[in-house]
């Protein structure tokens, strides 16, 4: 009896000893200061396995173009304070401040740049990100948003090509919309095709690093009376056929990753 004795004491100390096993990214997700609001989305937008996906890591310089009223900033701030540096990259500092204002041991340390900048525009410096990420926002330039209808996607992804160090990654998430589809419809519906992101990165001077399903959702089709905005959580329909559409939830959405060079 004395051997499996020692040996369960052996692996009780080994246990002990060993340092624990932290994720950084679960922690980020599970933070507390999370709005509970944001948090009940987790479900349609599966944040853990993005981010893990897209490779993020605690020291990285991480930026976020686009982050309109923060459900992604709540997890990268906390994921990023004290390791690495976040960048907020938007058209203006309203969102942000909001953020600060609010709670400033979390969000105080994000850096503002201008997106798409101008001169005389903060920007985030040439060659300084490991990570550039944009959630819900290709098909917004596509569709010239801001810029009278104009679409100024070329221009966005080459400033995003100028932001990232060499090796650097590049991660998109955005409503998907079916090949076979009608290329007009990236212009009103609020989809955009695979195809297209990825010619426009490509163009840019990115290489494709692949693709994962993990926001995918096959209950979706893509074709709704107002487009991607039928759909939770924006119901441009209000309580027209609400029950369906809370039922099919959030848009079907592509998780790309690309890398520059």
């Amino acid at each position: 009896m004395r051997q499996p004795l020692i040996l369960a004491a052996i692996a009780i100390a080994t246990i002990a000893a060993a340092p624990s096993r932290h994720n950084p990214i679960a922690d980020a997700v599970a933070a507390k200061t999370r709005t509970p609001a944001n948090m009940l989305r987790d479900k349609y937008r599966h944040p853990a396995e993005t981010l893990a996906f897209f490779g993020v890591k605690p020291g990285d310089t991480v930026v976020e173009i686009w982050p309109g009223g923060g459900w992604y900033t709540e997890i990268l701030a906390p994921l990023t304070n004290g390791k690495g540096t976040l960048y907020a990259a938007d058209t203006s500092t309203k969102a942000l401040d909001r953020l600060q204002a609010r709670d400033a041991a979390t969000y105080g340390k994000i850096r503002y740049a201008a997106f798409p900048w101008a001169a005389g525009q903060p920007k985030v410096p040439d060659g300084s990100a490991d990570v550039v990420l944009t959630f819900r926002n290709v098909h917004n330039w596509r569709m010239g948003e801001e810029r009278g209808g104009v679409d100024y996607s070329p221009e966005a992804f080459a400033q995003i090509y100028a932001m990232l160090k060499h090796g650097g990654t590049l991660g998109i998430e955005d409503h998907r919309l079916p090949e076979n589809a009608s290329a007009e419809r990236e212009t009103t519906s609020g989809y955009i095709k695979v195809s297209t992101v990825r010619r426009l990165a490509e163009a840019a001077g990115f290489r494709f690093a692949g693709a994962s399903e993990v926001n995918a959702n096959l209950k979706e089709t893509a074709d709704w009376p107002q487009g991607v905005w039928t759909l939770p959580p924006t119901y441009t329909l209000k309580d027209v056929d609400h029950a369906k559409y809370e039922a099919i939830g959030e848009s079907d959405r592509m998780t790309l990753r690309f890398r520059k060079p």
